[in-house]
């Protein structure tokens, strides 16, 4: 019985012990490089620095933290590159390509550093320009690492590139950006909690003052 009861706990006990391990898991703080096909984005296969893309792709970029790209955040927003590009016309000897720049959220920031509101833009280059050259002509500053990775566009992040990231230190964030945007919620017009919890006091002082005037009487 000792036995079977040993067996039952440890069995209990270990997929705590393994999402303990999955929690502490770290991850990197990057920009990561993806296309766009129809309405889903793809990780991209090939850095910004090779790709050449055609006229009219549509490409994107997040900064975000993530173990590895079977994870990585895509970018936010539904945008094609019709209407990107509508501002853009075309041109002989040109190209247009569509970039959606997503600067993530306050939980993927640096410490000190706030995220731009993420932006579109329509580049307009010659028909052999790489993503990088796309980039660069919608969004400088670039930054890059001795390795040619991107570090920062249109000088975010200040500084940092590929960093590693522990996983309580991303949980902390992700925390405090939740409770931000509790706070700045508007109110809808119910009770509020601390409101609802002030009634429950009341209640339970007047029926335990009701309960000493009828033991008394």
């Amino acid at each position: 019985m000792i036995r079977r009861a040993a067996a039952l706990f440890l069995a209990a006990l270990l997929p705590l012990l393994a999402a303990t391990g999955q929690a502490r898991a770290a991850g990197y703080r990057y920009w990561s490089f993806w296309e766009q096909d129809g309405t889903t984005w793809t990780y991209a296969t090939q850095g910004p620095s090779l790709l050449r893309p055609a006229d009219g792709a549509v490409q994107g970029f997040r900064f975000s933290v993530s173990e590895d790209s079977a994870d990585a955040a895509e970018p936010r927003g539904t945008a094609d590159f019709a209407t990107i590009c509508a501002g853009t016309p075309a041109r002989d000897g040109a190209k247009r390509v569509a970039l959606v720049i997503d600067f993530g959220t306050r939980a993927d920031a640096p410490s000190g550093e706030t995220p731009p509101a993420a932006r579109t833009a329509c580049a307009r280059v010659a028909p052999d320009a790489t993503t990088s050259e796309a980039l660069a002509s919608v969004a400088e500053p670039l930054r890059y690492d001795t390795n040619a990775l991107l570090c920062a566009i249109d000088g975010y992040p200040r500084k940092g590139c590929g960093e590693q990231i522990a996983a309580d230190e991303q949980e902390q964030k992700q925390k405090q950006e939740q409770e931000q945007e509790q706070r700045s919620e508007p109110a809808d017009g119910g009770p509020s909690v601390g409101l609802v919890a002030g009634v429950a006091v009341v209640a339970v002082l007047a029926a335990a003052a009701l309960w000493q005037v009828r033991r008394r009487a």
